[in-house]
C-alpha cells in the first residue's frame, strides 16, 4: 500500500483531489491518504477549512515542505505557480498541478512566466495520441491547464487528422473556482454576479499551452509554424465548468470531421461526443471527468465546442487520472462519468 501526500489540500484543487481520491476504490486497499499540507491555514483543523470531506476532518494541515512530501510514495501538488518547483521531492512521484513543468519552450516560458525555467515533465493529458505509454513510465507528471484542457480536446480529434487549420480561435467561459481560493476584489460575488467579463485577452498564460499541443498532433505534412492561438477566456457567475468554442477553417467535409470526431471519442471513456443537434453543456459535468463535444462544419469553418469541470477533467480529475496510469490501476477508477 502507497502513501499519497495532497499539497495546498484546502484549496479548490487539492480539495477536489481529495474528494476523488476518497471515493476511489482503491482507498484503503492500494493507498492511503498522508499529509495535507498548506502554506495559510497550517495549523488548522482540516474540517474547519474543507467540511465536506468528513473522512478527513479531524486531521491537522501540516507545513508544505520537501521533506514532508518526500516522506511519501506520491505527492499530488496543488500549489501556486513557482512553488512546486522549488521543492525536490527525491524519489516521491509527484502530480504537479500548477504550471511550472508544462512548458518545453524557454522561450516562452520567458514571455509568460519569466525567471528559472524548470524544465519540463510528461504532459497529463491522456487522449493525447501516444501519450499513456509516457505517462506509464513517468514519474513526474505536469498535469495540464483547465482551459488548455477543454481547448485540446475540442480540437483534438479533427487537429490530428489533418482536417482542420492550426490557426485557431479559442474563447472559453469559466466559473469562479479556476481563480482559486486566495481572495480579490474581483473575484466577489457583487462583481461576478450577474455579469460576464474577458480578460487578460491575448496575454493569458494558457495560450503557449494551447499552441503547443496542437504542435504536437500535427499530421505529417502540416507545419509548426502555421500554428497560431488566439485565446479569450470569459469569467462567468459560475461556481465551477469552462464551456469552450473553438474556430478553425475546415480542410475536410464536414462527414469527414464528423467521423473523425466520432472514431477518436469511441476510444476515449471520458470523451462523450454528442449527437447532432445537441450542444455541451457546463451543467452536465459538474462533478464529473467527462468532457462532452460538438462538431459543426459551416461555410468552412470547424465549430467545436466542449464542457469540463474545471476541477475534475480540468485539474484534479487530470490528475488522478494520470496517477492511474502511473500506477498500473484501472485508468477510470474514482473518476465520476455521472454528472450531478
Amino acid at each position: 500500500m502507497i502513501s499519497i501526500a495532497v499539497a495546498g489540500a484546502s484549496g479548490y484543487a487539492g480539495g477536489e483531489a481529495l474528494r476523488l481520491l476518497l471515493s476511489h476504490p482503491g482507498y484503503n486497499r492500494d493507498f492511503t491518504i498522508g499529509a495535507l499540507t498548506g502554506a495559510s491555514n497550517s495549523g488548522e483543523r482540516f474540517g474547519s477549512l474543507v467540511p465536506g470531506l468528513p473522512q478527513l476532518a479531524d486531521r491537522i494541515v501540516g507545513d508544505t515542505t520537501a521533506e514532508v512530501l518526500a516522506d511519501h510514495d506520491v505527492a499530488v501538488l496543488a500549489l501556486p505557480h513557482g512553488v512546486s518547483s522549488s521543492l525536490d521531492l527525491g524519489d516521491t512521484k509527484v502530480l504537479d498541478c500548477g504550471a511550472d513543468r508544462r512548458l518545453v519552450s524557454r522561450e516562452d516560458w520567458d514571455a509568460y512566466y519569466g525567471g528559472p525555467w524548470p524544465g519540463s515533465w510528461p504532459y497529463g493529458i491522456p487522449e493525447l495520441p501516444g501519450n499513456r505509454d509516457i505517462l506509464a513510465r513517468a514519474t513526474g507528471v505536469a498535469v495540464p491547464g483547465c482551459f488548455p484542457t477543454g481547448a485540446t480536446l475540442a480540437l483534438l480529434p479533427a487537429m490530428h487528422a489533418g482536417l482542420m487549420s492550426p490557426a485557431v480561435s479559442v474563447v472559453s467561459v469559466t466559473g469562479v473556482t479556476g481563480a482559486g481560493k486566495k481572495a480579490t476584489v474581483s473575484m466577489l460575488g457583487g462583481e461576478t454576479m450577474s455579469n460576464l467579463r474577458a480578460y487578460k485577452v491575448g496575454t493569458h498564460r494558457h495560450t503557449p499551452e494551447m499552441a503547443q499541443n496542437i504542435r504536437r498532433v500535427l499530421p505529417e505534412g502540416m507545419h509548426s509554424g502555421d500554428v497560431h492561438v488566439t485565446f479569450t477566456p470569459v469569467l462567468a457567475p459560475l461556481r465551477r465548468g469552462i464551456l469552450t468554442t473553438v474556430t478553425a477553417r475546415a480542410r475536410g467535409t464536414a462527414a469527414e470531421i464528423r467521423e473523425a470526431y466520432r472514431d477518436f471519442c469511441a476510444a476515449e471513456p471520458f470523451l462523450l461526443l454528442l449527437p447532432e443537434g445537441e450542444q455541451p453543456e457546463v451543467r452536465n459535468v459538474v462533478g464529473t471527468n467527462m468532457c462532452h463535444l460538438q462538431v459543426t462544419v459551416t461555410d468552412g469553418v470547424v465549430v467545436a465546442t466542449s464542457a469540463i469541470d474545471n476541477l475534475t477533467k480540468g485539474t484534479a480529475g487530470a490528475a488522478v487520472q494520470c496517477l492511474n496510469i502511473m500506477q498500473g490501476w484501472d485508468e477510470t477508477a474514482g473518476l465520476p462519468m455521472s454528472g450531478l
